[in-house]
């Protein structure tokens, strides 16, 4: 008999058992945290599944695909020029108006194509912090020096993290750029303006079909989200197009699957999700079946899907239970947060940042849960902090980070967004 293998199996049978024979079951702190966790769950598959991850999956699926690694290695390559390629990565949010969730799946597109760590590490930060609607929304909620402390926070945040992180691996990194030396240049594929359009028509719908509702009921950002099915409808048609005439696939088949999306669209207009899933369901259907490219990208986002989702599920379900929603506690009081992040010292800098880093925020939805902080007392500069700290990371994206990029990047990252969040807040604060 192996008795360490053994006794292995027995600690966890212990350990698993006495948790079981003590679970606070009955306490009324932990029952409402399962419900939290499964409330957050639950709307996390509703929000952000359909219209947020699964977008971010194919357009994920497709760099591996439709794009050359030589392309790649490029612009954002270990050997890429630095100016080009930190500039394109740090400026990438103000396009992809994205959660730290539905950055994740791009991110991982890139890295594997073969970018270097440090504009694929700026890229990860600047996705969901530097969002438009968000800087605009933060500007007119909480105040005009947030806001631009906050877009100028973000810019050079993700510069510096990757420049941080390409120093720190800079072994693996000079490793990388000998080997993409070696590397054969690429063949000549189709068109660029056609791979362009293509990835403009996929980005257009992840963009509009997750427009969130300003506060204001007038302007352009109002107007804009008024008829978000509608743009988001007209890039749909868009891409369809390009099915046909760059992937090849026949054009009957993508009429069969387009008529019962635009039936439904029209049936259930105040349910856009019905016809928005038929089409993710439909165009998984066309691609999987197909034995060429259309199905190499399929097999592609179905990598991504098989490894990132149970992650992320997971993760939500986590701070859910810890941190619970907006306007509503988990196991982890309230009370204690606000008590951590009151006025503007370093401890409460610190804390703004951690509590950000593991909270989940989704695009626009920190606005108003700093709003409701700084009610009770939250300083101005651990806003800033968990601003900065917030919608860049999370608990479920650092899990899900770990098995892309492996636990040293992945705590890398993690500090180094938590030290410059906090050394933002503590000089914004005593501004």
């Amino acid at each position: 008999m192996e008795w360490k293998k053994e006794g292995n199996y027995l600690f966890w049978i212990v350990a698993l058992f006495l948790g079981l024979f003590h679970l606070p079951v009955g306490i009324p702190r932990f029952d409402n945290a399962i419900f939290e966790a499964l409330h957050l769950v639950k709307w996390y598959a509703q929000e952000h599944v359909l219209l947020c991850l699964v977008p971010a999956f194919f357009i994920a699926g497709a760099i591996g695909v439709f794009i050359s690694q030589a392309s790649v290695m490029k612009y954002l390559g270990a050997k890429a020029n630095k100016v080009l390629a930190y500039g394109v990565a740090s400026v990438s949010g103000t396009v992809l108006a994205v959660c730290s969730c539905t950055v994740l799946p791009l991110f991982a597109g890139i890295y594997k194509m073969g970018a270097g760590i440090g504009p694929a590490s700026a890229f990860l930060y600047s996705g969901p912090a530097i969002n438009v609607l968000a800087i605009i929304m933060t500007a007119r909620i909480l105040g005009p020096e947030m806001g631009i402390a906050r877009a100028v926070g973000a810019v050079i945040f993700s510069i510096v993290i990757g420049l941080i992180m390409h120093f720190l691996f800079r072994k693996e990194e000079a490793q990388k750029a000998a080997a993409q030396m070696a590397m054969p240049d690429a063949e000549p594929g189709r068109p660029l303006w056609q791979t362009a359009l293509y990835f403009f028509s996929m980005i257009g719908i992840l963009v509009f079909a997750n427009w969130g509702k300003p506060v204001q009921q007038t302007g352009l950002w109002h107007a804009i989200w008024s008829a978000k099915w509608v743009i988001t409808s007209l890039f749909a048609a868009g891409f369809a197009v390009f099915l046909v005439v760059m992937l090849k696939i026949r054009w009957w088949k993508v009429v069969f699957v387009a008529i019962p999306v635009a039936a439904l669209a029209l049936l259930f207009p105040n349910n856009p999700l019905v016809a928005f899933s038929t089409g993710a369901l439909g165009l998984s259907l066309l691609t999987s079946t197909d034995s060429g490219e259309s199905g190499d990208w399929f097999s592609a986002t179905w990598g991504f899907i098989k490894q990132i989702s149970p992650l992320l599920l997971f993760g939500v379900l986590a701070a859910g239970f810890f941190l619970g929603r907006v306007g509503h506690e988990g196991v982890i009081p309230s009370e204690w947060i606000s008590a951590l992040v009151g006025g503007n010292s370093l401890k409460a800098n610190f804390f703004a940042s951690i509590i950000g880093a593991f909270m989940y925020l989704a695009t626009l939805t920190e606005v108003p849960i700093l709003q409701g902080l700084m009610g009770n007392g939250m300083g101005k500069g651990p806003a800033l902090a968990l601003l900065l700290a917030g919608p860049a990371l999370s608990l479920q994206s650092m899990l899900v980070l770990n098995t892309i990029m492996g636990w040293k990047k992945t705590v890398t990252f993690i500090v180094l967004v938590v030290i410059m969040a906090t050394t933002s807040g503590v000089i914004f604060g005593g501004m």
